[in-house]
């Protein structure tokens, strides 16, 4: 069968950044499936193609995929006007591409929620089969933000949601509060299947090179979030944090804060204005960095802006990251991760917006290192029970192309 995959944000292992995209290619093509993959190019990504674009496009193979890479740059820290002129110019690249390529299915993968344009031309003017998969709840969690008010876009993009849904044969939704909100548009539940992000266990969970930054101590405790600066990630309650230990002269635990994204610059010169010098930044680093990095760490940080909306409606790679490492997770807000960590006792689960708690945890596992590592070690238990990515990989190939693996 003929899959092509439209991921504008698609990066392989060998850069920073989310794999899901990566492994379900590869998944397919050990199933016999040939796959096509449509992205564009994000900022500190690896797509695995170095050529030259011609014409705004550059083509070639990697492990096996055939990816069409699209000259449109991507940041997190580009401003929403030009985030959004980037997210439209892919949608109608990608519509063009679904017309002139040959396949039996489209698959389309948020954010953003433009991702399913391609799908909906594919299904009603070609009639081809079409699956989308949704990583996140849009507009909810942009309203729920503020980060979208103008009523008219916000119309414009529940539309756009309620003919994705609608127009799908299948939904693939990864999380649980994100299967609701899809069943919630009148898509009926037998179209849509939740498969959560995975565990790269292949990565994470096997001997690799322990490192840590030269101004983190062996001894200090190193408490780790990899992942996006982004406004969605609330991480000035880390800052908080470092402030509540570093007024109580616990200098002995260090935030590493491993990514960029828009408020970087912002948080660093916080940190810099506010004499933290128990917060270290760090520039991304590819997966095989990254999992040297965790296993040297101590505890790994779910962290995300108080909004209701995240509780049940995300599946933050980060998380899956750390269990498949054995680093026990502290997660600062509700929903089915905080439960799952307390349910699992495979690290801690702390209010939002309290500092005091953040650090009360964080001094409570500094004291208790051994059990710490036993949080760690239930935590990879529960990746290899019910996480792990060629498990998962497989059950999505079967959902996607409609044959059983």
């Amino acid at each position: 069968m003929r899959v092509i995959y439209f991921h504008q944000h698609f990066v392989t292992p060998t850069g920073p950044g989310g794999i899901r995209s990566f492994a379900m290619a590869k998944s397919l093509i050990s199933h016999g499936h040939k796959v096509t993959m449509v992205c564009g190019s994000i900022s500190g990504g690896n797509t695995g193609l170095n050529d030259e674009f011609l014409s705004g496009i550059r083509r070639g193979v990697v492990d096996g995929i055939d990816v069409i890479e699209l000259d449109l740059a991507y940041s997190n820290a580009d401003n929403f006007i030009k985030r959004s002129f980037t997210f439209i110019r892919y949608a109608l690249s990608s519509i063009k591409i679904a017309f002139t390529e040959d396949y039996d299915v489209l698959f389309a993968t948020t954010t953003p929620l433009t991702a399913g344009l391609p799908g909906i031309f594919a299904r009603w003017l070609r009639g081809k089969r079409f699956v989308f998969e949704v990583r996140d709840l849009w507009p909810e969690l942009p309203r729920a933000m503020g980060v979208i008010k103008n009523p008219l876009v916000l119309g414009l993009m529940s539309l756009l949601e309620w003919l994705s849904y609608h127009s799908a044969h299948r939904i693939v939704g990864l999380s649980p509060g994100i299967v609701a909100g899809i069943a919630r548009k009148g898509v009926p539940i037998e179209r849509i299947c939740l498969i959560p992000n995975g565990c790269d266990l292949n990565i994470f969970a096997v001997d690799v090179t322990h490192w840590r930054p030269a101004s983190v101590k062996n001894t200090d405790l190193m408490v780790v979030f990899a992942g996006t600066h982004g406004v969605a990630n609330g991480l000035d309650a880390v800052l908080d944090a470092a402030v509540e230990l570093k007024r109580r002269g616990r200098m002995d635990i260090k935030f590493l804060l491993i990514g960029n994204g828009k408020l970087k610059k912002t948080l660093q010169s916080r940190a810099l204005a506010e004499g933290l010098n128990n917060v270290v930044f760090h520039e991304p680093v590819n997966k095989l960095r990254l999992a040297g990095l965790m296993a040297s760490a101590d505890v790994g940080l779910q962290v995300l802006a108080n909004v209701p909306a995240f509780y049940f409606g995300t599946s933050p790679n980060k998380f899956f990251d750390y269990i498949a490492s054995g680093l026990p997770v502290l997660n600062n807000y509700p929903g089915w991760l905080a439960d799952m960590i307390i349910e699992n006792d495979c690290g801690f689960a702390v209010p939002p917006n309290s500092a005091t708690a953040f650090a009360d945890v964080l001094e409570r596992a500094e004291a208790d290192r051994d059990s710490l590592k036993a949080m760690g070690l239930r935590g990879q238990a529960l990746a290899l029970r019910n996480f792990d990515r060629s498990f998962l990989a497989d059950q999505w190939v079967s959902w996607v192309t409609g044959v059983k693996t």
